[in-house]
Formats: structure tokens, sequence, C-alpha cells
């Protein structure tokens, strides 16, 4: 398997043969349409037939996953293009694979038969995860033409919230009873031919369908033929609820090196399983969604949606950002004759707001990152607080010395080093106060401490850098 960064090394580059074949296709068509020529049509046609079929040759040697890189790195009118020349029977994995934004694009310009001959191509969990996306009639329609187990099951994936087990759990699994022997699972096994992907263990059952433990493959391979199942399965093992939460269950795997873990129901009866590719998928998708949330963006915008859906997406949060600058603005107004006074104030100003924001930043990606893990709880909150608040203070006393010498060594005034000394470490002890308090308080209220936090701890320390060094410049130097 070749290593992630040889993939994305090939990957540009077949992006940048895509794109020269595109380039080249617009250009032909127009240099043909200027041209008055007899058989004009035919000649296009030819000629953008030349193209199209080397796309096409290109794109059928891509693995589904690739394809649906190379389409979220395409503008719309191009991605549609390219859309058009891909094997019918690969749509369905492609739908799966693109952001949320993009599939929305693609699922525009297909027909109702070619969405339902998408969907139809792809596992019940599969089908749940593009359900949200897809037309009421064309979920219908799919709906109708399952068996009524597939119908069930779909049903009820969609009937959980998107962030709990329920929703990422499939129905593809192996079960044997405790009763038979080793010799009789491989036999049954191989009577199967086929294992789900990321197939680890079996899970034992009883009459009733109720989980009693589960037979690892190692075990399996490693033990006598003639032994039973009871006698070398695992009794002690880790089980999931459909309604556990998402994160709940990534901490599990993380914490037990799972594959699979039986999701069960609460008479202990085997609903499904939980996959490692599934939780996986799910933790990139929150990566991705914090990184935008923490930039006050959302995550449906696609990266060349109309300027329209791109502005209607981001205003909120500029306005937040607009006022908090203008809050900023009349704090430094207020000291408007103190900064006439001493002109220095006005170059100085910025690098203590700045720094007690990056400052702000870093304690505050902690506090999220340490939320989202469940290490912080109500018990340990305010030795964080202790923790933060000192190492502001030590980075206070550090970076704003060294600033404190520059001041004076720039402009000759020892009072003006002090001043830029003190505000400094007095930005940093408010950067950490407000770095802890901003994403508890969120949370506590059942709003994600992502979203919006680097602006609001931004508009914090800048409107209490300049009140803090402007108010100590205007006590010490005026």
């Amino acid at each position: 398997m070749r290593r992630e960064s040889e993939r994305k090394e090939s990957l540009a580059d077949i992006i940048s043969q895509i794109n020269q074949l595109l380039d080249k296709h617009k250009l032909v068509e127009n240099l043909v349409d200027k041209q008055q020529q007899p058989k004009q049509n035919l000649i296009k046609n030819l000629v953008s037939k030349q193209n199209l079929n080397k796309l096409k040759k290109l794109l059928d040697e891509l693995h589904p996953a690739d394809i649906a890189d190379i389409l979220e790195s395409l503008p719309i009118d191009q991605r549609i293009i390219i859309w058009d020349l891909v094997k019918s029977e690969n749509d369905g994995d492609i739908l799966l694979e693109v952001s949320d934004s993009v599939r929305q694009t693609l699922i525009a310009e297909m027909d109702n038969s070619e969405l339902l001959a998408a969907a139809e191509q792809l596992d019940t969990d599969e089908i749940a995860d593009i359900a949200p996306d897809l037309p009421e009639n064309v979920l219908q329609n799919l709906l109708e033409n399952l068996d009524q187990q597939n119908r069930e099951r779909l049903e009820s994936t969609l009937s959980y919230p998107e962030d709990t087990v329920g929703a990422l759990m499939d129905y593809d699994i192996i079960t044997v009873r405790e009763d038979v022997s080793i010799e009789v699972t491989l036999r049954y096994l191989r009577k199967l031919g086929k294992l789900p992907e990321h197939t680890d263990k079996l899970f034992v059952v009883d009459r009733y369908g109720s989980i009693l433990g589960v037979l690892p493959f190692k075990k399996i391979l490693v033990n006598d033929l003639n032994l039973y199942v009871r006698e070398v399965m695992s009794t002690d093992i880790v089980t999931l609820n459909p309604d556990d939460t998402a994160d709940d269950a990534a901490d599990a795997f993380e914490r037990y090196d799972l594959i699979t873990a039986p999701v069960i129901d609460a008479n202990r009866k085997l609903v499904g399983r939980l996959s490692v590719d599934a939780v996986v998928d799910y933790i990139r998708e929150v990566a991705e969604s914090d990184k935008l949330s923490m930039a006050g963006l959302k995550e449906d915008e696609d990266l060349f949606s109309s300027i329209w859906k791109s502005v209607r997406n981001r205003w909120a949060w500029l306005a937040i950002n607009l006022i908090t600058a203008l809050i900023a603005s009349r704090v430094i107004g207020v000291f408007e004759g103190s900064i006439e006074k001493v002109v220095a104030l006005a170059a100085l100003m910025p690098i203590v707001a700045g720094i007690g924001g990056n400052s702000g930043n870093q304690t505050i990606t902690m506090i999220v990152r340490g939320l989202a893990l469940g290490q912080i709880n109500n018990t340990n909150v305010r030795n964080l607080l202790y923790k933060e608040l000192g190492v502001a203070i030590l980075n206070g006393v550090i970076w704003g010395s060294v600033l404190g010498i520059f001041a004076y060594l720039l402009y000759g005034n020892i009072l003006l080093g002090v001043v830029m000394t003190t505000a400094m470490l007095l930005n940093l002890i408010l950067s950490a106060i407000m770095g802890v308090t901003i994403p508890m308080l969120m949370s506590k209220y059942g709003k994600d401490p992502a979203v919006g936090s680097s602006i609001l701890i931004t508009a914090m320390t800048d409107s209490g850098g300049f009140f803090i060094f402007l108010g100590l410049a205007t006590l010490i130097l005026i």
C-alpha cells in the first residue's frame, strides 16, 4: 500500500492532468466555435469526444475515494463534466466519499432513476449516510425497493441522531453459537465465502440472539479444532448501545484498540456492530467541522460554492467580529488624548493585543480538545484554570520583560518599558481566564465550544489588551 504522502503527490499529478485536459477541451471548443467552417458541429463533436475519452480513461483507473478528492478540488462547472464521465457503477461509492456540500451539487445533476440506481449499490448503513441529501421521492422509492429486513434496518438507522452509535453501526455481522466446535465454525466461514470488511471476531449469541461473548479469529487459529466455542470465547467484552454517543464509542475504540464492537439493546440482544472505519470517518468529520467552527464557518460550504452562498455562510460571525472591533475601537477612542501625547503607544499597543490573542487561542484549543475527549469535568476545571494562569504568568514575565526592554531601547523611556511589561503580563492572565471560561460556559449551556471560540477570545484580548495597555500608560506616563 502506498504511503499517504505518495498517494497525495500522485493524486496532485492526476488533478493537474485533468485540469490540463479540461482547459484543452474548453480551448479547442472555443476555437472551433470562432471558425466558420463546413461541418463545424461534426468537427466540434469529434474534438470534444477525443478529449473526453482521455479524461474517462484516466478516471476509470482511479479508486472512488480518489475521484471524490478530484471532484472536491474542481469548480462546479468542471466538476459536473467529470461527474458525467464517471462509471455509473461507482456513483454510489463516490457520493459516499465526497463532502456533504459537494454531494448536494452532484445529486442536483442526477435524475431520480440515476439516484435510485446509485443508492441501491450501497449497503443499508451507507444508504443512511447519504439519505439526508436524497430527494424525498427517491428515498421513498428506495425504501419500497428494499426487502423487509433491510427496509427496517434503514428506518432504524435513520431514527437515530447522526452523532450516536445507532447512526454509525452496520448490520453485516457473523454470529455463532457457543455449543459448536471450532471445526464446525471454520466450515461455516468457508461456506460463507466472503466476510464483512474489518471482521476480526465472531459474535457468540444464544438461541434468542443475546450476546454471550466474542470469538476472535486468533483464537480460532491457535486452538484445537475439537474445542467448543464456549471454551475459547472471550466473555470480557466491550459492548455499545445504539443510543451511546459516537464520541464515547470513539474513546472506547482508542482505549481498547478495537477493530469492531458489538452493539446491543437494553436486553443484550445483538442488533449490529460498529467498525473502526466508521469511527475513523466520524473522527475525521468532527475534526474538519471543528477546524471550520473555530473560525465561525459552517461545514456545509463548498470550496467552489456561489459567492452568495458563501456570504450567507459567513456573515453571522463577521457581524459579531465587526461589533467586537467597534468595541475595541471605542476603547482606543477613550484614550485618544494619551495617544496624542505619547505617540509610541499607537505603535506598541497592537503587540500586546496580538500576543494576548495568540496565547488565548492556545488555551482555548487545549480546553476544546479536553472537552471533546471527556478529560475535563467539574472536579478538575479549577486545577486546569490554575495551571493555565501559571503558564500565563510565566510567559507574561518572560516575554513582557523582553518587550519592556525593547520599548526602552527603542524610545529611551524606562516607564514605557514598565507599562509594556505589566500590560503584557495582565493581558496574558486575561487570555488564560477567558480561554478556559469561554468554552466551559458554551459547553455548560449545550453549545459547541469549538464554534466561534477563536473569534470570541480574540475580541476579548483585543479590547482587554487595549484597555489594559492604554489605561496603564495613562496612569503612569501622562
